[in-house]
């Protein structure tokens, strides 16, 4: 699933706060603060931890899971590379606008 340090640093990645990761995964701040919590795998409700996966996918955060290719072979998080079109042919970020550290 996703570590604790992994969600931070995701969060860092994407330049939100927990305010804004739990608006964007449509959770309550306080679970998000007990996901971070946690020791090291994060534990919550399915319905919680799918949601909060979601969002960071969305934003553009690839979370890789051990043993999953990487350099190290461990745990961590990257951003993805994908870039969509715009309506004007110029090419942007498919991250939301607060992840994009714009309001």
């Amino acid at each position: 699933m996703i570590t604790a340090a992994q969600m931070r640093a995701a969060r860092a990645l994407l330049g939100i706060d927990q305010r804004q990761l739990a608006e964007l995964a449509g959770i309550s701040v306080p679970t998000i603060q007990r996901m971070e919590a946690s020791a090291d795998v994060v534990r919550g409700n399915v319905d919680s931890l799918m949601r909060l996966l979601a969002a960071l996918d969305v934003a553009g955060v690839e979370v890789i899971n051990e043993g999953a290719t990487s350099v190290d072979g461990g745990r961590g998080v990257r951003l993805k590379s994908k870039l969509k079109p715009s309506g004007s042919g110029a090419v942007e970020s498919s991250a939301p606008p607060a992840a994009r550290g714009q309001s």
